[in-house]
């Protein structure tokens, strides 16, 4: 696949704020109409990187590209050109819309700082038509955020985010401040505008029910590190690593019975300050397969079918820990 084919690349992306390494080595790519969901337990850095592939934050290091163009360390005047290719949709809709504007301004704001010349029906038309397709009337584009409903905020965020036809949207726990009710709600409809419109996706968050129904493929965040990567089915399947192991069994489950079968996995301890970060693999410190060799030295990335995971245990045969049998002799599969 070429450069030009794929929506972002991360190469080896690292984001330090002072002696807090919150991003440590991120690489991910994202093909073009594709949703890769962001994993991990929070403080693991997954927003961060989101923050650092829009630019709002400068990178310490690494590489991004959109579209096969490095936008790392462009001025703002030289990222203006590629700003139309990228949107992001913030957690809290509320801290995300300035309440001194109307929704209509807000949504044809990035029109306006793309500079294209459209006559003010046609803007207005054009505003009209985005809050239509995220199921808005009309009408709400004179009224002003606070006299909106959650979901309705964020339908108006996402509607911002998508006027200006970008080919990557980064949602960053688009559904997490919402009320439950509204949720699956506004999960259907990034689903159903995805499909239809054919954006690539970098969706963060923590719940992997929503990963489950809206991704193609997930990436697997532990303290500033990516610890795996596959496909949607893989991952669900048969995960390697032992933390997404622990992940997907703490994940709650609609079927009442399948969740009173299910073993789950107990970590213990917090996540780890990334302020200093345990020398080897990370994860060590809770993971409960943990042996000598994860103390002094960093696991590789291990290709295995259509997936990498990074633990010493994984092989490239398919070979993977089993985080549930950890009392037993038998932790390999």
């Amino acid at each position: 696949m070429t450069p030009q084919e794929n929506a972002l690349e991360l190469e080896d992306l690292v984001m330090h704020f002072g002696p807090v390494r919150a991003v440590d080595g991120v690489s991910l790519t994202i093909p073009r109409g594709r949703v890769t969901a962001l994993v991990g337990e929070s403080g693991s850095g997954k927003s961060t990187v989101g923050r650092c592939v829009v630019r709002l934050v400068e990178p310490t290091s690494g590489v991004v590209r959109i579209a096969g163009a490095d936008v790392t360390h462009l001025s703002r005047r030289q990222l203006r050109r590629h700003r139309s290719d990228v949107s992001i949709v913030f957690q809290d809709p509320a801290g995300s819309l300035n309440p001194r504007m109307l929704v209509g301004d807000i949504v044809a704001e990035p029109l306006r700082l793309s500079r294209r010349r459209l006559s003010r029906r046609d803007r207005e038309a054009r505003v009209a038509a985005e809050l239509g397709r995220v199921g808005l009337r009309a009408e709400v584009a004179r009224r002003y955020p606070h006299e909106l409903s959650g979901g309705q905020r964020q339908r108006v965020s996402i509607a911002r985010a998508l006027i200006s036809e970008p080919m990557l949207l980064i949602a960053d726990e688009p559904t997490s401040a919402l009320d439950v009710s509204v949720q699956a709600s506004v999960l259907n409809l990034l689903a159903d505008l995805q499909r239809d419109i054919g954006f690539a996706c970098l969706f963060i968050t923590h719940d992997l029910s929503a990963v489950e129904y809206l991704a193609d493929d997930i990436a697997v965040m532990y303290l500033g590190q990516l610890v795996e990567k596959g496909s949607r089915e893989q991952i669900f399947a048969r995960p390697a690593h032992p933390y997404t192991q622990a992940l997907l069994s703490a994940a709650p489950v609609a079927d009442p019975e399948r969740q009173r079968q299910r073993q789950q996995v107990l970590l213990g301890d917090d996540l780890p300050s990334a302020l200093d970060p345990p020398s080897g693999c990370r994860f060590r410190t809770r993971c409960p397969l943990a042996f000598d060799r994860c103390a002094t030295e960093v696991p590789a990335q291990i290709e295995f079918g259509d997936g990498v995971a990074a633990c010493h245990l994984v092989q490239p045969d398919g070979t993977r820990p089993d985080v549930r049998a950890a009392e037993t002799n038998e932790v390999l599969s």
